[in-house]
């Protein structure tokens, strides 16, 4: 991915705009050209969509999606700072690139863009699975809300969203994404490819949104139902999820299983009698 002019060294601009990274935005800034340009070329077909980052900071990602075949980047950032640096970008990409100065948390990203789009993003850590659930909900209410996520969690994270049924880490996040996307690693990163270096790995995750059943439940049962099953995760399913109990009778669930016990395909079936 060349870019259309020479641009600065990504530390040059983060010591222009006195960028340091701040621990309370869960900032920590990913500058290797390589390692962005990978996550682009891994995330999916870009070609007339639009991107949204979420926290561009200095600009690394916005960067190699600048460079991609995007029709338009949107980079929402919260810290002042970051939108004075990214905003050198529109010098080389002008109205290729808009730059959002708010709330992730509280941007509704079918107001900023119209589809098709597609969320590429270094996720702050401390509010990445909070995201990741407000996305989701929106895919469960109209599947081509995005073509594709290319996420990045810690480590821990994407393996509880990744988990199968079985297994401890899996929960209510592996539930929630699994019904809704397929879900794929893409990679793995060691805290030395960020700036500074956090104290644990990171994986960066794909979503690509399922094809809804017509009688598929509402996200609202959904969260009920997992939350019941996960907060007593160590109980059986009698007991846990007693109030659905003729739901799962309808369903046909050995309720004597554990929530970390039943699969995806098993939390739908009761859904769909409670729905």
């Amino acid at each position: 991915m060349d870019n259309p002019a020479p641009l600065p060294p990504l530390r040059d601009v983060i010591r222009e705009h006195n960028l340091r990274a701040e621990k309370s935005l869960g900032q920590n800034f990913l500058l290797d050209q390589n390692i962005t340009d990978k996550i682009v070329r891994l995330s999916g077909k870009f070609d007339d969509l639009t991107a949204i980052e979420i926290g561009p900071g200095p600009g690394g990602l916005t960067r190699s999606l600048l460079a991609s075949p995007a029709s338009k980047v949107i980079a929402i950032e919260f810290d002042e700072r970051a939108v004075a640096a990214v905003t050198d970008l529109k010098s080389v990409y002008g109205d290729k690139l808009e730059i959002i100065h708010g709330d992730a948390m509280k941007t509704d990203i079918t107001s900023i863009s119209n589809a098709p789009r597609a969320i590429v993003a270094n996720l702050p850590y401390n509010i990445s699975v909070v995201l990741l659930v407000k996305w989701l909900e929106l895919i469960r209410a109209d599947r081509n809300v995005v073509n594709f996520m290319a996420l990045m969690f810690q480590k821990e994270v994407a393996d509880r969203i990744l988990a199968s049924e079985g297994s401890k880490t899996y929960g209510r996040i592996s539930v929630m994404a699994q019904w809704l996307c397929t879900t794929k690693k893409l990679f793995d990163l060691p805290p030395s490819a960020f700036t500074p270096p956090p104290k644990v790995k990171s994986s960066v995750v794909q979503f690509i949104p399922r094809v809804m059943d017509e009688d598929a439940p509402s996200f609202d049962t959904m969260e009920k139902i997992l939350a019941a099953a996960f907060n007593q995760r160590r109980k059986m399913v009698r007991s846990s999820l007693s109030e659905f109990a003729a739901a799962m009778e309808a369903a046909g669930t050995d309720q004597t299983k554990r929530a970390e016990d039943l699969s995806v395909a098993d939390f739908v079936k009761i859904a769909k009698m409670v729905h």
